[in-house]
């Protein structure tokens, strides 16, 4: 039996895992798919003192807290972020990362960096009026297939921006482990994922995937995702 923690991206929640969460737990498996403070059914905790440090912690504690060990931790796109600090203050919790059309940050890098342009744009016009949360795009922005544009749009909330500001600080320990994956969903365009794809792919401690979907994978292709994660448990 494997445990997985999934880690959603910006403006969505735990709920966005649940159909992949239903297929591993049916297996056999213990799924956590947390939602990071200030989003989804945690929308109203949303403050201006949410940063990046704030997701990182509401990742580690989840391992702390539920004794998990031997993790396969899982984030999507955003996630790659607090995934990655999570890491380095649980490394030893830790059995197995997978970066599913995610951000793979360097030591020193914020999320404003490498932002696609919609995204740093409304970070931008939500500071510049003094807002603590920028709103989403619709569902169809992120390739959501048209059965379930409708749904997605009903549940994303606003993004934290104190997320986007914050320096993330590593030391190494993401390769240092020794299963690391990445996925990507080509539909979806994002230069940083295309150049992530191509490098892990040439770099052998790495196992790459592609995947024929929208960026919100875990919605289009579910069955499918939860295969890829079991290969790399």
């Amino acid at each position: 039996m494997a445990t997985f923690v999934l880690v959603h991206g910006a403006w969505h929640g735990g709920w966005c895992w649940r159909r992949v969460a239903d297929l591993l737990e049916r297996r056999g498996h213990k799924v956590f798919a947390p939602t990071l403070t200030g989003l989804g059914e945690r929308s109203h905790l949303m403050s201006g003192g949410i940063n990046l440090d704030t997701h990182i912690t509401d990742v580690v504690n989840v391992l702390r807290w539920e004794d998990l060990s031997d993790v396969v931790l899982v984030g999507h796109s955003y996630g790659g972020w607090p995934i990655s600090g999570a890491i380095e203050q649980a490394f030893e919790r830790i059995a197995s990362v997978v970066y599913l059309d995610a951000f793979v940050p360097e030591d020193g890098q914020k999320p404003l960096d490498l932002a696609s342009e919609f995204a740093r744009k409304g970070t931008l016009e939500a500071i510049a009026k003094g807002d603590v949360s920028r709103p989403g795009p619709p569902a169809a922005t992120f390739h959501v297939g048209d059965k379930d544009r409708a749904w997605v749009d009903g549940k994303l909330t606003p993004q934290p921006v104190g997320v986007m500001l914050q320096p993330i600080k590593l030391s190494g320990a993401r390769e240092r482990l020794r299963k690391k994956t990445y996925i990507r969903a080509p539909k979806y365009p994002q230069p940083a994922f295309d150049s992530y794809y191509r490098a892990k792919k040439a770099d052998p401690s790495w196992r790459v995937f592609e995947v024929p979907c929208g960026h919100d994978v875990m919605i289009d292709m579910p069955e499918e995702l939860a295969g890829i994660l079991l290969q790399s448990a």
